[in-house]
């Protein structure tokens, strides 16, 4: 049975995605995901504030005592479609409370605007502009389709000889644009807030008709995962990309690296981003400790 607290959760999805399938524009639906991430208090007691970064919209996140000199970076999830600063300032605030640690959020191009590897060229980007300032993140943290470019861009990192942040931290990371994994067909009707349908119109829209799902730059779990931090993996257990984590952990120990997953029960894609949830608190508990001790 629900809690009540996912009960009301349960409910503020079906009213707000069945909004986004009577009609709306593409246009409205960023709004109202907005909005409707965004209802939250989100740790009000976190400093924002905005500043350009790579010619990019950008925001730290400051909770009061906090350490300004150990920053993560943040990229959010949308499915390279919607999302922004806005949308997961909440969650961002609640990270920088959890960890003591400034958290840089960023806005980067979402298609079909701007199609792969918009996004990803991106989040590179802004990660090069923080080790070119000396400024090198403690740690890259991404929810969903921003934990694939949370991924792909320290590989990408590694592959151009960049300083590395000593971990990665994925929230229910959206890792595999193929949709390959069993949990998208298994989990379907239990996850509330994703559908294999709606993954894959994203993944079509933003890979275009030049690119293949299956390419490692736009997929990550797909390329070589040698010679990467250790990686902190928080997913729910009705969570549709959930075999994404279970295949990062495989493959990374294949070539020697440290990926632990930790799927919280009955709750769903990145979960975290209700604040109401208590499973969400937890998270973020146990991942701001898990950042302290870096």
């Amino acid at each position: 049975m629900d809690s009540p607290a996912f009960a009301r959760v349960r409910a503020r999805i079906a009213a707000a995605t069945s909004a986004w399938a009577a009609g709306m524009t593409l246009a409205e639906i960023r709004d109202s995901f907005e909005a409707f991430l965004g209802a939250g208090e989100g740790a009000p007691e976190v400093v924002r504030t905005p500043l350009p970064l790579a010619g990019l919209p950008a925001c730290a996140f400051d909770a009061p005592g906090g350490d300004a000199a150990r920053a993560l970076l943040y990229c959010h999830g949308g499915g390279f479609q919607i999302g922004s600063i806005r949308s997961h300032a909440g969650l961002m605030a609640r990270l920088a409370a959890a960890s003591g640690m400034r958290v840089i959020g960023f806005d980067y191009r979402l298609a079909p605007e701007h199609r792969f590897p918009a996004a990803h060229d991106d989040a590179c980007a802004v990660y090069g502009a923080l080790v070119e300032a000396g400024e090198t993140p403690l740690a890259l943290v991404g929810d969903s389709a921003g934990g694939a470019l949370a991924l792909g861009t320290v590989m990408r990192a590694r592959d151009a000889g960049l300083a590395l942040p000593k971990a990665l931290v994925l929230l229910s990371p959206w890792l595999d644009l193929a949709i390959s994994g069993e949990s998208y067909t298994a989990l379907a009707e239990k996850d509330i807030f994703s559908r294999p349908e709606q993954l894959r119109a994203m993944a079509r829209t933003y890979l275009g008709r030049d690119n293949r799902p299956d390419d490692p730059a736009a997929s990550p779990v797909k390329g070589d995962l040698a010679g990467l931090p250790p990686m902190l993996v928080h997913a729910g257990g009705h969570d549709i990309t959930l075999d994404d984590s279970h295949l990062l952990a495989q493959r990374a120990a294949e070539t020697g690296g440290r990926v632990a997953v930790e799927v919280f029960p009955g709750m769903c894609h990145h979960f975290q981003v209700f604040e109401e949830l208590p499973e969400a608190a937890q998270s973020l508990a146990r991942i701001g400790a898990f950042l302290r001790g870096l």
